[in-house]
């Protein structure tokens, strides 16, 4: 690009933030804004301080504070397809991941798999000059294994340089599919990374903060995007005795008593209306018989979302020391609503290793549910085991999940409010308008926005085809309009579906089903803890969001419905 070219562009970027009522911007301003994007996994709408929770999370709370949070912003219930929709601003079946990335059901929409109609973040970003960096959870592959196909990897598609694991889950002191580029590490024999102690949460952290620091030092005069995504705080619950201590006893009044606190702040803080009741509180304190255990699930889980705040702030403290703080979009937001699955199985005799011993440093951990820690102990299950440390394995259930998705109803997995709603925190000191930061935004968004928003911001176009493939229309609005508190142009309904769970949101009205369910109809305006059925009073509106859902869906890839199983009972 040329001098003249790059002054031009610049030009044109200021008069768009300017007709969008965005902050004036000076000559250096006006280039293009770095993009750090930050997914936390399993986290419920109130966990975080600024959403109504009791965790610390200074880091977030100030982000909040300078900046917006979207009441509103939705997800897809679970964490690939997730993953699929926020890279690449389509519906997850459009991607081919339209369930989970373990098997190749034969279906367009269930290929386990990003497919080739699509395109990433980071290639979009990268054909605008942009610079393009991830550390944490990838799993958008269902080929994560050594010597396996590498095509729909990070750096294949777009990332220049990657840290983090390919696979879901694992031990956050040895974490499975570990990778330091197209590599496969563990955390004894990587030769750039050697902290005193690994604990993955810490080490995304400290990669995404080694990335900005050699983009400083390589590339200065380019934007970069930033992708982060911890594993924080889906099971198994692992954390540091540094940070638990902090939460001992601060639950130990049980589930309800959280609730009530939860509720109490969200009124106070406006996002939840004296209107709005509270989904009941699953659980009965009174009659737990392992108080203690359950005390301890829920210290853990909390230590394991400060010390991913604690980390943001060592990723943003290296913003400000570089001076690009000021000029860099920061999004936070979470993959799916807290998680109910127990996962606290006690394994088999045949899985208990006979002869354990310690790993080798190059030795890899293959499995996602470990059987022994790297210094040899055999890995602990099932209710009772106290979690935190390497050597245990255990989840924090369905009445803390409850606790976490406060106010809402159900789960990760359902599409109900409390599996998809998620915080979005935007902060972003150059262009949101000083009278907006600390405001709340209301108007409903979707993790298909964020592609659209990145290619307004970076000033560039998303392609109709890309290296040589077709690709999908972008399904998503931009949110610049509302960085200044302007309407959205969102001229189609919000949809969903995820393991035959069903939903579709236009303007107040939400209609949603669990699979092989009935339709169920919601005032979300009134009602957004989904309390009062309105199926039966408006049958019309029922008969017209359900032709809507059907003809996306038709459209869209996810049918047939139950496609998402083995091809033999899909087909069914």
């Amino acid at each position: 690009m040329t001098a003249c070219q790059a002054t031009r562009r610049a030009s044109w970027k200021g008069l768009l933030l300017s007709v969008l009522g965005l902050a004036t911007l000076s000559v250096g301003a006006a280039s293009k804004p770095n993009i750090l994007l930050i997914l936390a996994d399993d986290v419920g709408y109130s966990d975080i301080g600024c959403y109504g929770g009791e965790i610390a999370t200074p880091n977030l709370d100030k982000l909040a504070a300078n900046g917006l949070r979207f009441t509103q912003f939705y997800n897809t219930a679970r964490c690939c397809p997730t993953r699929a929709s926020l890279l690449t601003g389509l519906y997850p079946h459009q991607t081919g991941v339209g369930h989970m990335n373990h098997t190749d059901t034969g279906y367009e929409g269930y290929r386990a798999n990003l497919n080739e109609r699509c395109v990433t973040l980071a290639e979009v970003l990268r054909t605008a000059g942009y610079r393009t960096y991830m550390a944490g959870k990838w799993h958008l592959t269902r080929f994560a294994e050594r010597d396996s196909d590498q095509s729909q990897w990070p750096l294949q598609r777009g990332f220049e340089k990657f840290y983090g694991t390919l696979k879901g889950s694992g031990s956050f002191y040895d974490p499975v599919s570990l990778c330091r580029q197209n590599t496969f590490i563990t955390p004894e024999n990587d030769p750039e990374y050697k902290p005193g102690g690994f604990y993955y949460t810490d080490a995304i952290s400290d990669n995404a903060v080694r990335f900005l620091q050699q983009h400083q030092q390589q590339s200065p005069d380019q934007p970069f995007f930033m992708y982060v995504a911890y594993t924080a705080a889906h099971w198994p619950m692992h954390a540091l005795e540094r940070d638990i201590a902090k939460y001992r006893a601060k639950y130990d009044a049980g589930y309800e008593s959280v609730r009530q606190q939860r509720v109490k702040r969200l009124r106070e803080l406006g996002l939840m209306p004296d209107t709005w009741q509270p989904s009941p509180t699953v659980g009965d304190w009174a009659a737990t018989k392992r108080k203690p255990w359950e005390q301890r699930c829920m210290e853990v889980y909390a230590a394991m979302i400060d010390c991913m705040d604690q980390g943001i702030g060592r990723i943003l403290a290296e913003l400000e020391r570089s001076r690009r703080l000021d000029n860099t979009v920061v999004f936070y937001l979470q993959d799916n609503g807290g998680c109910a699955e127990e996962n606290g199985r006690r394994p088999q005799k045949a899985e208990v290793p006979a002869d354990l011993k310690p790993m080798a440093p190059d030795q890899l951990q293959e499995l996602a549910r470990p059987r022994q820690t790297r210094d040899g102990r055999l890995v602990r299950h099932g209710p009772g085991v106290m979690p935190g440390p390497a050597d245990t394995y255990v989840a924090y259930g369905r009445e803390w999940a409850n606790v976490s998705n406060t106010p809402f109803r159900e789960y990760k997995h359902w599409v109900h409010e409390g599996g998809i709603s998620t915080p979005l925190i935007v902060h972003w000191p150059e262009g949101i308008p000083s009278a907006r930061r600390g405001k709340l935004e209301q108007q409903p968004g979707h993790l298909i926005d964020i592609m659209a928003t990145c290619v307004e911001l970076a000033g560039t176009a998303y392609p109709a085809e890309y290296r040589g493939s077709k690709i999908k229309p972008l399904e998503g609005v931009s949110l610049l309009p509302a960085f200044a508190g302007k309407p959205l142009n969102r001229p189609q309904p919000l949809f969903w579906e995820h393991e035959g769970n069903r939903a579709i949101r236009h303007g107040k009205w939400k209609l949603v089903a669990k699979e092989g369910q009935p339709w169920e109809l919601y005032d979300l305006e009134a009602d957004r803890t989904e309390m009062n059925d309105l199926a039966a009073v408006h049958p019309a509106k029922v008969r017209e969001m359900a032709a809507q859902w059907d003809a996306w869906a038709a459209r869209a890839n996810v049918l047939p419905l139950g496609a998402w199983k083995a091809p033999a009972a899909a087909a069914k």
